[in-house]
């Protein structure tokens, strides 16, 4: 059987070059949330801590200015919260949830990329082996004669579509997960931090 070129099979392929998209974007917004996430990664028991003092000692202007230097969504949150202080119990904790909801939509950011490239990945690789059997064939009955080995390179290298759209997928669906599981985590820790900075606040 001859041997298969994998470069020549990247050159003929549209499948194949489609999946080469797919796992440059999969790269590039694994990187991008990867940096987001350690640029916001903080010492949240630490910050409250500090927070809570400067509150404690009516220091506002001092919290307002810790909160501004900080990343992070739960900074953020104990921003709003400090600046709506004036305001009624009920009005800050709304402030908040708002707070919540654009914070975790930024968390959000690109993950249906990732997501999509899990799930679609294997479907491109299985129509681009669908595309080579047929070629396969196709090949076999212009031959007319030399039995399966007329066929079998031709096979061999559809099946590097579907390899190609699994080598995509499962990264792109644990980097997925992995990232929703961070989500989930920060977002339970903006739930937690609103509750504290509330009572900071004497508003809860």
């Amino acid at each position: 059987m001859p041997e298969i070129n994998l470069l020549e099979i990247l050159r003929t392929s549209f499948t194949l070059i489609i999946l080469l998209f797919c796992s440059v974007v999969t790269l590039t917004f694994t990187i991008e949330r990867w940096w987001f996430y350690r640029s916001i990664s903080i010492n949240a028991d630490g910050f409250l801590n500090n927070l809570r003092q400067m509150l404690e000692g009516n220091k506002f202007a001092d919290a307002m200015k810790l909160c501004a230097s900080t990343p992070g969504p739960i900074p953020a949150l104990a921003q709003v919260a400090v600046s709506s202080r004036s305001k009624s119990k009920s009005e800050v904790a709304a402030l908040l949830n708002a707070a919540q909801i654009d914070q975790r939509k930024k968390l959000e950011n690109y993950l249906g990329i990732l997501g999509t490239m899990g799930n679609t990945a294997p479907f491109i690789g299985l129509f681009g082996t669908v595309v080579g059997i047929i070629r396969a064939f196709h090949d076999l009955a212009m031959a007319g004669s030399g039995g399966p080995s007329v066929v079998a390179a031709g096979i061999a290298e559809a099946l590097v579509a579907t390899a190609g759209g699994l080598a995509v997928a499962i990264p792109a669906a644990m980097l997925y997960n992995y990232f929703l599981k961070k989500v989930k985590d920060i977002s339970s820790d903006m739930e937690s931090s609103s509750i504290k900075i509330m009572v900071y606040l004497g508003l809860a």
